[in-house]
């Protein structure tokens, strides 16, 4: 969907489409304060990965984004963006250069969806042809119509419907670095689902390397490549996968913090595509559907909610993938690939993988 021209060819970026990210020994103290808000972070996230800050309040989450992107200058210590000093950049061209999603979404008032995404190509000053031609690649992107969206203001969209304008703009000018704070936590829990889906399916395409800011343990594991988790204070209790962190937290701080159900969410990292459906036997598979790209915890939810009638597992093509029941998942459990977390990746009872999209014989 994209075009051939990157934005960097029509901007002033020295960045590629995804950069890696290294804070080294990260100090940050306010004056008049005792106690630094971060006393020396140390981390590093690869091009194209999702790293996801989560901890309580007061443990450095926001102020380690803003110091990233030189809203507050840091007190000690350095932050690399594709190898290079954030210091070597002045501020201002430095942040054209980071896409950025609030809580709020942060859109223009005044200014309609066109306009808002429009901000920064206009900024590092785009042509109008090539600014308009991006305005309606991203707004088809996030699934988006230009004639019906684009001339509305955003008191005129729904909540989902600005975060996604607000993911969009961060999007204009193909940033190496996109911060994200608390992007979807002011949306209703059933938006907040899809946008987190939308935005993995996005991501998946787009790439790009992302801080990610929540206190939302899973909402970190779901988002994740990797998971910091901060104590107060500013110190990192563990750096780590998901997996990782729920198989063997580091200490009994971050065991608290993920919470007892740890064996459950580990079920949130696998999904139906990772283990062997049942195969149809020519009954006819079950009315209720459910995606192959599914998590097991979120099958095993909807089984229980059915009463435990089978689902039919259907792909991204609606062919069916096979079916899902309540027996299999209790034996998956029981072979302990999922549940001791294993890579999910590994298939239950050493099957081997199924081909997306590719039926399950009747």
């Amino acid at each position: 969907m994209f075009s051939d021209h990157s934005a960097q060819e029509e901007g002033p970026s020295a960045f590629p489409q995804a950069a890696a990210l290294e804070l080294r020994n990260v100090r940050k103290q306010y004056p008049g304060q005792r106690e630094p808000a971060i006393p020396g972070l140390s981390l590093s996230v690869e091009a194209g990965e999702v790293c996801v800050l989560v901890g309580p309040s007061g443990s450095g989450k926001t102020t380690a984004m803003r110091l990233i992107n030189r809203m507050i200058p840091l007190s000690g210590g350095d932050i690399l963006l594709g190898g290079r000093s954030i210091l070597d950049h002045e501020p201002t061209e430095l942040r054209k250069q980071i896409g950025y999603v609030i809580q709020q979404t942060g859109l223009f008032p005044h200014l309609t969806v066109n306009e808002n995404i429009a901000t920064v190509p206009r900024l590092l000053g785009w042509e109008r042809r090539r600014t308009e031609d991006r305005v309606r690649e991203l707004l088809e992107l996030i699934g988006m119509d230009l004639d019906d969206i684009g001339p509305r203001y955003p008191a005129q969209l729904s909540g989902g419907q600005r975060q996604r304008v607000g993911v969009a703009r961060a999007l204009a000018a193909d940033p190496p670095l996109m911060l994200m704070d608390e992007p979807f936590g002011a949306v209703d829990p059933i938006n907040r689902a899809r946008l987190q889906d939308e935005f993995l399916r996005l991501q998946e395409r787009v790439r790009k390397t992302v801080v990610f800011v929540t206190h939302d343990i899973d909402e970190a594991i779901k988002m994740g490549d990797k998971i910091a988790i901060l104590r107060q204070g500013g110190t990192l209790a563990q750096f780590a996968s998901p997996a990782e962190i729920l198989i063997e937290p580091a200490d009994e701080f971050v065991a608290e913090f993920v919470g007892q159900d740890r064996a459950l969410k580990r079920l949130g990292l696998a999904t139906l595509a990772d283990i062997e459906l049942v195969t149809p036997n020519g009954t006819g598979p079950g009315t209720d559907r459910v995606a192959l790209s599914a998590t097991v915890r979120d099958a095993l939810s909807q089984l229980i909610a059915g009463g435990g009638a089978p689902l039919t597992v259907v792909d991204a093509d609606d062919h069916v993938a096979g079916i899902v029941t309540l027996e299999l998942l209790g034996r998956v459990l029981g072979d302990g690939a999922l549940a001791n977390g294993a890579d999910p990746q590994v298939r239950a009872a050493g099957a081997e993988p199924r081909p997306a999209g590719q039926e399950s014989p009747a």
